[in-house]
């Protein structure tokens, strides 16, 4: 396990999947993130790479040859290495291998990347084609945070407030943890989720190219919380396992297949193409509310 600290906020990574497990508030020693109980879900904030979500029949064709990959890829599995380490800085590698080249025929550096910046938390993801043709890839972030945050508070005591009001449906998910072909209304005229255990018993709130770019997690006793922004993700997934105590806020590039994806990967809805050479960079923001 790796950690780091500056006189606001404090983290810690462990090398497998480079996964986020811990962002704590050094001046109250508040805990953000969900404690990752298996009896529920024992993740922490897993990296979806090279895809999100689910494929159709967990399968993609790629120069008619078909691959198989299990729901959101594989880098959340994998051992990353330390690249670099700075006063404010943890920087971790993952590079394509005999055994990745398995089920996804790519040659790639994947490197993801902790910032403190005063009382912020920078994560940022950077992928690099190191082949010689083009390499179809999607990620995307899956953070899971507790609820509630503060002594007292119960479940129902929090709500998801938006940037901006939005006027937009959900994609529902089916048992196969496909998207369904069409939206069913859920914003209107409104920015606001409060929430509740039951949302999320048919699985996550997915949503398409909303508005806003940053969302809040507070308290409606006390308004304290934190904030992401997400900037250049144009999907947002909202979860949480059923009747646990967190929610996961996950910017994604890149989404899981509809029942009607043909499944060629380099027509898959959310799949970025990058030419050998070419770097993807993105990164998602989280920021105390006190």
């Amino acid at each position: 396990m790796h950690t780091l600290e500056n006189e606001y906020i404090r983290i810690a990574v462990a090398d497998k999947g480079a996964e986020l497990q811990s962002i704590q508030d050094v001046k109250t020693g508040q805990e953000y993130m969900w404690s990752g109980d298996a009896a529920f879900w024992g993740k922490h904030s897993p990296v979806l790479f090279p895809i999100v979500g689910s494929l159709k029949g967990g399968t993609y064709y790629y120069k008619n040859r078909a691959y198989q990959l299990g729901r959101h890829g594989f880098a959340r599995d994998c051992v990353f290495e330390l690249h670099n380490a700075t006063d404010n800085s943890l920087s971790f590698l993952l590079q394509s291998d005999e055994e990745t080249l398995k089920n996804y025929p790519f040659l790639f550096k994947l490197s993801i990347e902790y910032t403190l910046i005063e009382d912020k938390l920078r994560v940022t993801y950077r992928v690099v084609n190191i082949g010689e043709e083009d390499m179809y890839f999607s990620i995307g972030a899956h953070p899971a945070f507790k609820v509630p945050l503060f002594e007292g508070d119960a479940y129902s005591d929090y709500k998801l407030e938006f940037e901006v009001v939005e006027n937009t449906g959900r994609w529902p998910i089916n048992y196969d943890g496909l998207l369904e072909s069409s939206d069913i209304p859920f914003f209107y005229n409104n920015n606001v989720i409060q929430l509740r255990k039951e949302l999320f018993y048919k699985d996550a709130i997915v949503f398409k190219h909303l508005q806003s770019k940053k969302v809040k997690l507070v308290s409606i006793k006390n308004n304290k919380g934190f904030e992401i922004s997400f900037d250049d993700f144009p999907y947002l997934g909202i979860w949480a396992a059923k009747n646990a105590d967190f929610v996961c806020i996950e910017p994604w590039c890149g989404i899981a297949d509809s029942v009607n994806a043909d499944q060629q990967i380099t027509n898959k809805e959310g799949i970025h193409q990058l030419a050998p050479g070419a770097v993807f960079v993105r990164h998602w923001e989280f920021s105390f509310i006190s």
